[in-house]
């Protein structure tokens, strides 16, 4: 059975862009596409205007908003099976719903209006968290230029063998016959040095050799493990968040892993995954470590 990729919108631009997303994947990979729409974003937007009809007025607005998502979609990709549906409950609880029969959740950054924008970040972060399948966050913005095609790039961390990150990023390349950028980023200790009864010679270089045969390890790996794709290696010294969104730029999708943690909300997405996703300027794919 084919899983359908699975699009949240409330009719922003911001969902607009993710739609888009969404249907250009849709037409690419053969899927089917289900647009969803959560009511209960329209009751946290204060908007409830009156008709004259005895369903709820968001009722009828969130119908009017998926009918015009699935027509958009067929215009744009005639060749695309889609569905829509309306949702009168909380959009976090349904998209994960929602994501344990899905390929892909596409979400865009923000929402409508200063409070909707708000409101659809933090469901952006929440739903990451909790997903059960891979989650894609388009940016806010269109890139300045158009993305390079088919690159894809992934954050290779500390795992000692290919995260399921890192084998989503492959397949993502290899589908899109593209080329996989694996990003090993390193940092040197400040109070490390050159006396450090661990290190030989140089720190700074001691670090940066353990991060390049690190990264030789796992993609020896990942590359015996199905089909290939143009693969470089890029190692940087750096803070990994600030490492991974330069070297995202002009990508199609930066792919990392969900690197979550425990809280009285439950689970919670940690500082890289964070940061990447309110600030990389390509479509981010945040992927579970069951996935």
């Amino acid at each position: 059975m084919q899983l359908p990729i699975v699009v949240g919108v409330d009719g922003s631009e911001g969902s607009l862009r993710a739609l888009d997303w969404a249907a250009a994947e849709a037409a690419r990979s053969g899927l089917p596409l289900r647009v969803v729409h959560a009511s209960l974003w329209e009751h946290y937007e204060g908007m409830r205007p009156t008709f004259d009809t005895d369903r709820p007025a968001e009722q009828v607005l969130a119908e009017h908003l998926v009918a015009s998502a699935q027509e958009r979609v067929q215009r744009l990709h005639s060749d695309v099976r889609v569905v829509a549906g309306v949702q009168p409950e909380d959009p976090v609880d349904v998209l994960v719903r929602e994501s344990h029969e899905a390929t892909l959740v596409v979400l865009g950054s923000r929402g409508r209006g200063r409070v909707a924008g708000m409101l659809l970040g933090s469901v952006s972060l929440a739903l990451a968290g909790r997903a059960h399948c891979p989650v894609v966050v388009t940016p806010a913005a269109a890139p300045d230029a158009p993305p390079r095609p088919g690159r894809v790039v992934v954050g290779i961390g500390d795992a000692p063998g290919p995260s399921a990150a890192a084998r989503f990023a492959l397949a993502q390349a290899v589908s899109r016959h593209g080329e996989l950028i694996a990003v090993r980023a390193w940092r040197c200790p400040a109070h490390e040095t050159a006396d450090h009864p661990l290190l030989v010679g140089s720190p700074a270089a001691a670090h940066r050799e353990k991060a390049e045969e690190h990264l030789e390890d796992v993609l020896a790996v990942l590359e015996r493990s199905g089909p290939g794709a143009d693969v470089h290696r890029s190692v940087v010294q750096g803070p990994v968040h600030q490492v991974l969104i330069e070297e995202a730029d002009g990508a199609e999708i930066l792919v990392v892993g969900a690197h979550r943690s425990g809280g009285h909300r439950g689970p919670r997405l940690g500082p890289v995954d964070h940061s990447v996703l309110h600030y990389a300027s390509c479509p981010v794919a945040v992927v579970p470590h069951t996935h």
